[in-house]
């Protein structure tokens, strides 16, 4: 159910039938584009049908999943690692439902584990399982070796979403590249907490992914403005890297509800066919 109502196959928009070869004709579902419809077959059968070309049936999803220990912090509902996991198979059954191919590269900051795309219920049950138990080797983040690994083993144009809290340095170059090819979706995963520092005096802060440890008075104003002015200029330079690359990107709070803000990205996206 969840996933009808997030995808619905929303993620074909870029490819679904635009000057695609024909291959055959199906059940008009929901979601699908109405400008597929086959009116000849939907009056002779009385019930609409819609054409399906072939790049649509040969859709190769990506999931670029981070494992760096950043993704272990959380203080509302859920830890980022728990959130990745649960868009990754939500994802995941959306693309079995519509018949395609989903790989995932488990990245770190170096590629920790890719498993090619496939199909099928006992592939994704696969995924999910290395998704739930995965141990990475490190515990810090390369966002440009994910990238170019993914740009050399991936072929065939696909969807690719990258889940991550987007932590890291100096990325654009790598993804610039990867979005010449690709459609790329970025899904950044983020804390309330990580935004302001709670007014609680001196406290030690552990670096997740390089273990070191800084004592902080979070009670100084000077602190908490310094914090709040880095948080701001890296959503800023964020947004303007997914823009000079022209990914698709939306924020996503571990504590708030993903479905609406999905649902409306996709049917953004729907919208600029």
């Amino acid at each position: 159910m969840l996933t009808n109502q997030v995808f619905a196959g929303e993620y074909h928009s870029t490819f679904k039938g635009r000057g695609m070869a024909f291959s055959e004709v199906r059940e008009y579902g929901y979601g699908d584009d109405i400008r597929n419809i086959d009116w000849n077959v939907t009056a002779r059968f009385n019930h609409p049908y819609i054409k399906i070309y072939e790049e649509e049936r040969e859709l190769t999803v990506m999931l670029l999943i981070d494992v760096s220990n950043s993704g272990l912090f959380g203080t509302r509902k859920m830890l980022k690692r728990d959130l990745f996991t649960e868009l990754a198979a939500v994802i995941s059954f959306s693309a079995i439902k519509n018949n395609d191919k989903v790989g995932v590269i488990f990245f770190s900051d170096v590629v920790e584990k890719f498993i090619p795309p496939k199909k099928g219920k006992t592939h994704i049950l696969r995924i999910i399982s290395e998704i739930l138990t995965f141990e990475p080797k490190s515990g810090k983040t390369d966002l440009t070796q994910a990238l170019r690994y993914f740009t050399n083993v991936t072929k065939k144009r696909s969807t690719a979403f990258i889940l991550s809290d987007f932590l890291d340095g100096d990325f654009e170059k790598a993804m610039r590249i990867a979005a010449r090819k690709h459609d790329i979706i970025a899904l950044r995963i983020f804390d309330e907490r990580e935004k302001t520092f709670p007014k609680a005096g001196p406290m030690s802060i552990i670096d997740s992914e390089t273990g070191k440890v800084i004592w902080v008075n979070t009670s100084s104003p000077k602190v908490s403005s310094y914090f709040t002015n880095w948080w701001n200029q890296k959503e800023t330079e964020l947004k303007e890297t997914f823009r000079k690359c022209g990914v698709d990107h939306l924020y996503l709070p571990t504590d708030k509800d993903y479905v609406k803000p999905l649902v409306k990205l996709f049917k953004s996206r729907r919208a600029r066919i």
